[in-house]
């Protein structure tokens, strides 16, 4: 006997199976990233860079078409065209419509890719699903192979002709149309792109990366002889203290460790000035959230500046060394390559295999320390770059432990500042819980947007004497960041020490998150009244609800944040005039701040282009006024009024909308 499934019972028809193609189409965001197409057409790319670093091919080529298609083309070994063996379907149409298939999960003797980016084997079969178009043109054994998808689904069947005269070698092309319902913007970055075909030319010395855009009319080349120094050349303001250290290693055939050819390549620079460039790569896929190979490489590296140091004897009496002494100035280009590379996540950002640290340091540490020992004086000047480091950390970390009895100011630890110093410009959000800290300093603006994360509710200060202030960690590193001593109304407190032109309260958009802004409110307004007088007090406001809109007709999929429910009744109002059935939308609510991903935080609250930001103001153009303010102050916030606010919430609650 079966279960009848209702809305009340949990029976056997509850269960959907999802097939094929339809996991990437329901849920793309766990395959790709979703706020423009670029991913999906990074797969295809990486697929033809995959054939470079093989050794299969010299060329990859990617065409903007005025249409809005995209092509990728290369001059590898082409796709296989032949039926399966298994499967008894053409092995291109697998590789395209098949999740967890492809030619890089065999990595023995004989395998189609001993190193490739490809892990999961889902890329171009998520490429497939999420466009309107895709067609497939394959030159290989004398044969011209094409086929046409849509959606996943096979529109135009495999169709294979003999080469002729003026048909290439071997190659493949895809042409890519992404479907802009899966994605918040259909715009791919033309910069974005660019960055990432300049570096696969730079980690691919001698292969030629082109990018053609038929609407501009322009065509870039990018071709490096020596890859990873010549990038970091280009990029780098300043000139380095010593030489560029570059160099790379592979393990042999018959290493005890390691696979034969894993290993790595790198070049490493140190400056005294400047901005910084780091970035790494495993089997030619970019890594910004770094990983193990870059452990490997801070391991490595911090071994044999510490090596050298010591054996000649310059480390002063006292000072301990630590690798963040080493990399506070250094920048560096890592490749490493990988035989079976384990990414976090679909989107690869960062290496998990714990044999890569041990992989990129055993290559950089003995190189390291034999260019150190050829070129004393040059090791010389980084050791001493290296122990002013480590001088200075000291040095401050002395004043923290002391900053309470000496007075001294030092920035809180929590704070993640800002790289200017434009008062007019900068910005301090205090961020409620150090989860949603977390999602604003990967999606902040670090040129000009400082975080400072708070732990729990903040204290209530209304009637907390000014000198026992600082008893609470909390309000003392917000003033210690923010820059200012507490002060009365009637003070002239000394403002040169300010540090943000905006100080922003970000707490979410549910009655806890009313409640930490009004504890900040009560005190700003009591400790620190001319930071709002100035108006330098703001309240950010996230929203509380997302409305994912499909696509209908010609007009795309759309993302609409909702500050309240007053306002998200006003947009299904809106939807419906606008001819939505109802009920087409979904409606999400966010819980707080840390379900947002950085992303949505930065686009809806912090980018100034597009978030909600209300200014602090005071009413103090009438005594009366400043009065009425500081009498209500006292009823909400006093220890003592429990008796007034209980008076008051009976006579005016009915006025208060509750959200539960």
């Amino acid at each position: 006997m079966t279960t009848q499934n209702t809305p009340q019972n949990y029976g056997e028809g509850s269960i959907r199976v999802l097939k094929g193609l339809e996991p990437v189409k329901e849920r793309p965001g766990m395959y790709t990233r979703t706020e423009n197409p670029l991913h999906i057409i990074q797969e295809v790319i990486d697929n033809a860079a995959d054939e470079a670093l093989g050794g299969f091919g010299s060329t990859i080529g990617v065409t903007l078409h005025a249409d809005g298609m995209i092509s990728i083309e290369d001059d590898g070994r082409g796709i296989p065209i032949g039926i399966h063996p298994e499967e008894g379907v053409p092995v291109i149409e697998i590789v395209f419509t098949r999740l967890h298939a492809g030619g890089k999960f065999n990595k023995t003797d004989g395998g189609a890719y001993a190193f490739s980016g490809g892990l999961h084997g889902v890329g171009v079969s998520v490429t497939n699903a999420l466009s309107t178009h895709l067609g497939v043109t394959v030159w290989r054994d004398k044969q011209v192979a094409s086929l046409v998808f849509s959606g996943g689904d096979v529109t135009e069947p495999l169709v294979v002709r003999a080469a002729g005269r003026g048909d290439k070698k071997n190659g493949t092309r895809v042409t890519v149309k992404p479907d802009p319902k899966y994605f918040d913007s259909p715009n791919i970055s033309v910069a974005e792109l660019e960055r990432v075909l300049r570096a696969k030319a730079v980690l691919l010395p001698g292969v030629t990366v082109t990018l053609s855009n038929e609407k501009t009319a322009q065509t870039q080349t990018w071709f490096y002889e020596k890859g990873l120094e010549d990038y970091l050349r280009e990029s780098l303001e300043a000139e380095p203290l010593i030489p560029y250290f570059s160099g790379e290693w592979f393990a042999p055939a018959g290493d005890e460790t390691f696979a034969s050819g894993e290993g790595a390549a790198w070049v490493l620079a140190w400056t005294a000035e400047g901005g910084l460039l780091r970035e790494s790569y495993v089997n030619l896929i970019g890594t910004p959230a770094g990983g193990t190979h870059e452990a490997g490489v801070r391991e490595g590296v911090f071994s044999a500046v510490k090596s050298f140091i010591e054996l000649h004897a310059l480390q002063p009496k006292g000072v301990k060394l630590i690798s963040d002494d080493v990399f506070a100035r250094t920048s560096f280009v890592l490749s490493a390559k990988v035989l079976d590379p384990q990414f976090q996540g679909q989107t690869k950002e960062r290496l998990n295999n714990r044999d890569a640290v041990k992989l990129v340091a055993q290559a950089t540490r003995p190189a390291l320390e034999l260019w150190l020992n050829q070129h004393v004086d040059y090791g010389k000047l980084l050791a001493e770059l290296v122990i002013a480091q480590a001088q200075a950390r000291n040095k401050a970390a002395q004043k923290v432990e002391k900053r309470k009895s000496s007075g001294v100011a030092v920035l809180p630890g929590k704070l993640t500042d800002c790289e200017s110093v434009d008062l007019a410009h900068n910005e301090l959000f205090l961020v409620e819980g150090d989860s949603a800290g977390g999602s604003a300093k990967m999606g902040r603006d670090k040129e000009f947007q400082a975080i400072l994360p708070l732990r729990g509710k903040v204290l209530n200060t209304l009637e907390v004497d000014k000198d026992r202030l600082f008893a609470n960690t909390e309000v003392h590193d917000m003033a210690v960041a923010i820059g200012v001593d507490p002060h009365g109304p009637s003070d002239n407190p000394d403002m040169s020490g300010l540090r943000y032109g905006k100080v922003c309260i970000l707490s979410d958009a549910d009655v806890d998150g009313s409640h930490i802004q009004v504890l900040l409110l009560t005190l700003f307004y009591k400790h620190f009244p001319k930071l709002i007088e100035l108006g330098h007090i703001y309240i950010a406001r996230p929203p509380l609800f997302r409305v994912d809109v499909p696509a209908r007709g010609k007009k795309l999929a759309q993302k609409v944040y909702c500050l309240d429910t007053d306002e998200l009744s006003r947009i299904q109002d809106k939807l419906i005039k606008d001819g939505v059935k109802e009920g087409a939308w979904q409606v999400s609510r966010f819980k707080g701040l840390g379900e947002m991903n950085s992303e949505q935080l930065w686009e809806t609250t912090m980018n100034p282009d597009t978030r909600r930001l209300s200014q602090v103001v005071l009413n103090t153009q009438r005594v009366s006024d400043d009065t009425i303010s500081r009498e209500m102050m006292t009823m909400l916030m006093g220890k003592g009024e429990a008796s007034s606010r209980k008076t008051w919430l009976e006579t005016k609650g009915n006025l208060a909308y509750t959200d539960i």
